[in-house]
């Protein structure tokens, strides 16, 4: 009897060295790998984005554009090979947390038979009282090591349960890691298409912009002095029709003046203009620096209630590519001029999670009006703005470029200076 109990606790410590055997040190190998050549990865990354930083402190002239679009396209390629990397990493991890799975449940099966083997035997003992046990005994010590073996059943059936727990409690731990990290992977598989999509606009923006400048420093300059008119004119319309819109706004909804209420849309921050009044203009948010293909970062948990492209009508010169977040705590948010999009309309987003890619670059799709590679950042008291088309009576009669495209409206009282909950500069 003991014998055999030896057997299966010699099977549950045997069989998941097997199963551990089957291939967790080329996949710990394989890891290290991945991992050592994606350090080297980043260090090339950090030196391109240096190189791009100082590419883009340079003049506004055409030969800087192009410069700053070959080393966003270098920028851009680690980018994609950190990504990729980093899925190859979740792939393996995957692997190595099923082979842990795998061994859980054997041990598991190997615990269950063990159990259903000793209430076996312990019911053959319950099955002869004690009274025909002494009958059919000559010796009463023969009574008293049946006995002993009975106990010793009951201290070994415990210790199985005891071990049957133990193992499920690790085995729901281990899929939950692996749920986990099937979430991070979804995640980054979002991101590199994100970032390819960054390649296929940078490749488009370097052709048209050589074409519509015909490789002249002249029209360069031209072009950028259009598109600065186009966002005054826009910002302009954009104030007028603002102004006619009526919010009963209640002020203990919207929160209280605090840095860090709110998170960095980006990894490094660097203003290029502020909110408020201007001499000959109105900014209704805050642009950062970024180049193309930048991450960019909600700010904060909500949900996306809006997400589209105002150059997908022809004349309107707006935010371009923009991504509306309605957050958790009376506020609103929007990103605006992106070079990609990675959420979508009713998609529930986590503080810092990435949502698109930084754009900017003159008349390119999704630009918008801007004049070169930068974020917008609006920020809005929920309950005085909503999604709706860009027009009025007063637009209809002069034909605005942007007449029915849909953006973010809010009464003006409803815009709010982003840098006021933002972490302190």
């Amino acid at each position: 009897m003991k014998l055999r109990f030896s057997n299966i606790f010699f099977l549950f410590l045997f069989v998941p060295m097997i199963l551990s055997a089957a291939n967790p040190s080329d996949l710990e190998k394989q890891i290290d790998n991945v991992r050592k050549e994606r350090e080297i990865l980043l260090e090339e990354q950090k030196r391109l984005q240096i190189e791009l930083e100082a590419v883009n402190k340079e003049a506004q002239t055409l030969g800087g554009a192009v410069k700053s679009l070959d080393a966003t396209r270098k920028k851009l390629a680690s980018d994609i090979n950190i990504t990729q990397s980093k899925i190859s990493s979740t792939n393996l991890t995957i692997k190595s947390l099923e082979n842990t799975m795998n061994e859980k449940e054997q041990q598991i099966v190997i615990h269950r038979r063990a159990i259903a083997d000793t209430l076996t035997r312990l019911s053959d003992y319950d099955s002869r009282p004690l009274l025909l046990n002494l009958l059919a005994t000559t010796k009463l010590s023969d009574i008293w090591g049946d006995r002993n073996r009975l106990e010793d059943l009951n201290t070994r059936l415990e210790e199985e349960i005891k071990d049957l727990r133990e193992t499920r409690k690790a085995l729901n731990q281990e899929k939950a890691k692996k749920e986990k990290v099937k979430e991070e992977q979804l995640s980054l598989q979002d991101q590199l298409s994100g970032q390819k999509s960054v390649v296929e606009e940078n490749q488009k923006a370097k052709e048209k912009l050589l074409t519509e400048t015909k490789n002249k420093e002249a029209e360069y300059q031209k072009m950028l002095a259009e598109n600065l008119a186009r966002q005054k004119e826009f910002e302009e319309d954009l104030f007028r029709l603002e102004s006619e819109l009526q919010f009963a706004l209640d002020p203990t909804l919207i929160p209280k003046l605090q840095h860090g209420l709110l998170a960095w849309p980006l990894s490094k921050i660097f203003v290029t203009d502020t909110f408020g009044v201007r001499p000959t203009r109105y900014h209704n948010g805050v642009d950062f620096r970024a180049s193309q293909g930048t991450p960019i970062m909600a700010m904060d948990a909500g949900i996306v209630k809006g997400e589209a492209n105002t150059d997908d009508q022809k004349g309107c010169y707006s935010y371009g590519r923009w991504i509306f977040i309605q957050h958790d705590n009376g506020l609103s948010s929007i990103y605006a001029h992106l070079s990609a999009s990675v959420v979508k309309t009713g998609q529930n987003v986590k503080r810092g999670e990435i949502i698109g890619y930084s754009g900017g670059y003159p008349r390119v799709y999704g630009s918008g009006n801007s004049t070169g590679p930068h974020l917008h950042i609006g920020l809005y008291a929920s309950q005085g703005v909503k999604i709706s088309p860009f027009t009025s009576q007063r637009y209809k009669d002069t034909g605005s470029g942007c007449h029915n495209i849909y953006i973010p409206l809010a009464s003006t009282d409803a815009y709010l200076d982003p840098l006021a909950y933002l972490p302190s500069l």
